[in-house]
């Protein structure tokens, strides 16, 4: 057998070619999700099912539902991550085109970007009140303004920045023993804590089948539904790159035990709790808080208030990691990969974090609304093209030479470095999903505007590829010299 082309250094450098260590074992991956899943938005939407009416037993099935249809979405992902060992902006060339990937990462690091720096300020702000707290002079600080934020905003928020900055760019070995010890765990500990003493506080007279609002039986399947669809809209951005970590799993075991531990139970659990949390408040304060923070704050004890925000900002860096610098870094280095690797990525990640003045962003509805809203419709087209011509044009087979291969022959080179299919697949869907999402009219259907936005560009990508399903040749070779020996490539397997 001929040995294979030498990588084009204009497709190819050591962050984006398969990975050769493969350290994240179960518990690694199952971290990971505490760190994503342990969010203070995830506590609120859980908590907001039971304020709205919603019966208990009803908001846990709506979300054990969504994250079930995740963890299939993400392990029909991990088959492509592990398999090829190459990360999402590698893996989209497949689909894409070696030039065309750009496309779909560029999206996504746009998104990841304005998210990154909103949950840094968010974090910063946590920061803000634990000095104010240890040093009430500091508040002295708080009162001016410079592009919208006072001089202490300014030194919490760059001191949250440099904090990211020095510990994400070290690499993804370091990223995963961070987040085995510390921002998973911590904040169970911490909620937990929590639970144990509101039960207390109540004496144990907590209700879980109090209704702050009544809904009949109608709207409660209705908001049901609701619950579910949002529930995977959330974490389509990780279902997108969920391939930037499984391809450092040993084996297909390790990320389907770990999204097993960290979605459908995790999750769930985290849930349970976030909702016991919330009867609490009704019974000792009158009324139902859905921010932890607030929780901590209405103790009104400066040992719990200082555990707390450190807690919370740590929980704000895992978050931070997970779902807004990996693939950003990733996608940044896919650009140019001859002169930028992970960690320069990840530098303009947070460079462009401080440049786009999140604090501003997140006090503006129409950008949250219409332009992160918008970019956030586009992912449920992205994720129906990568795994539509994974699973059914390729049937799993994916020649990773040719995904560092900018010969016009090329497997992945289709149209200059451009897949025409999934252009054409992409745009009459984003357009679709994203005026179901934003226009006014469809509000009973937004919640699922990614389901009709990923149905749409997965049938047509599929016509458009259907003489390579019945039987023309199929792209890309059956077995690439970076697959393990041994492994039969017959298509993914069924579980």
């Amino acid at each position: 057998m001929a040995s294979p082309a030498a990588p084009d250094p204009r497709l190819h450098n050591e962050d984006l070619a398969p990975a050769v260590e493969r350290t994240w074992g179960t518990y690694s991956i199952f971290a990971m999700w505490m760190s994503d899943t342990h969010a203070i938005s995830n506590y609120a939407f859980a908590a907001s099912l039971f304020v709205l009416g919603l019966p208990t037993w009803e908001v846990f099935l709506s979300l054990l539902a969504g994250v079930t249809i995740l963890y299939w979405f993400m392990n029909r992902m991990g088959h492509a991550g592990h398999r090829t060992g190459v990360p999402f902006p590698v893996l989209a060339r497949a689909s894409w085109g070696v030039y065309g990937a750009n496309v779909p990462a560029l999206l996504r690091a746009v998104m990841a970007v304005a998210w990154y720096g909103i949950q840094t300020w968010l974090a910063s702000e946590a920061l803000v009140l634990l000095g104010v707290q240890l040093a009430p002079s500091l508040a002295d600080y708080d009162h001016d303004s410079i592009l919208g934020l006072s001089t202490l905003g300014w030194i919490a928020f760059l001191t949250m920045w440099l904090l990211q900055a020095v510990l994400l760019t070290r690499g993804m070995e370091f990223i995963r023993k961070v987040q085995d010890l510390a921002t998973g765990p911590v904040v169970w500990v911490v909620m937990l804590a929590l639970a144990v003493w509101l039960i207390a506080k109540a004496g144990g007279d907590i209700s879980l089948t109090k209704s702050l609002t009544g809904l009949s039986g109608g709207e409660q399947l209705h908001q049901s539904l609701i619950a579910v669809s949002l529930t995977v809209a959330t974490f389509l951005t990780l279902v997108l790159n969920y391939a930037d970590f499984a391809r450092f799993t040993p084996d297909h075991r390790a990320y389907r035990r770990g999204n097993l531990l960290g979605l459908p139970v995790n999750f769930t659990a985290f849930a349970v709790v976030s909702v016991l949390m919330t009867a609490g408040t009704i019974s000792v304060f009158g009324t139902a808080i859905s921010d932890p923070v607030e929780v901590i704050a209405k103790i009104d004890n400066p040992v719990v208030t200082v555990i707390g925000a450190l807690s919370f900002m740590i929980a704000t860096i895992g978050i931070n990691v997970v779902a807004n610098f990996v693939s950003p870094a990733y996608d940044f280095a896919n650009l140019a990969p001859k002169y930028l690797d992970f960690r320069r990525g990840g530098m303009i990640t947070a460079v462009l974090a401080i440049v786009v003045m999140p604090w501003k962003l997140y006090s503006s509805p129409v950008v949250i609304q219409y332009f992160l809203g918008a970019l956030g419709a586009f992912l449920g087209p992205l994720v129906a093209i990568l795994l539509v011509d994974y699973y059914l044009v390729r049937r799993g087979r994916i020649d990773v030479d040719a995904l560092f291969s900018a010969d016009a022959s090329g497997a992945y080179y289709y149209r200059k470095g451009f897949n025409p299919e999934a252009i054409i697949a992409f745009v009459p869907s984003a357009a679709v999903s994203a005026v179901l999402a934003l226009v006014k009219g469809f509000e009973d259907v937004a919640p699922f505007s990614w389901v009709f936005g990923m149905a749409l560009a997965g049938g047509i990508y599929a016509l458009r590829s259907a003489k390579v399903l019945t039987g023309g040749a199929r792209p890309g070779a059956p077995i690439p010299s970076q697959v393990a020996a041994g492994e039969v490539l017959t298509g993914p397997s069924p579980e």
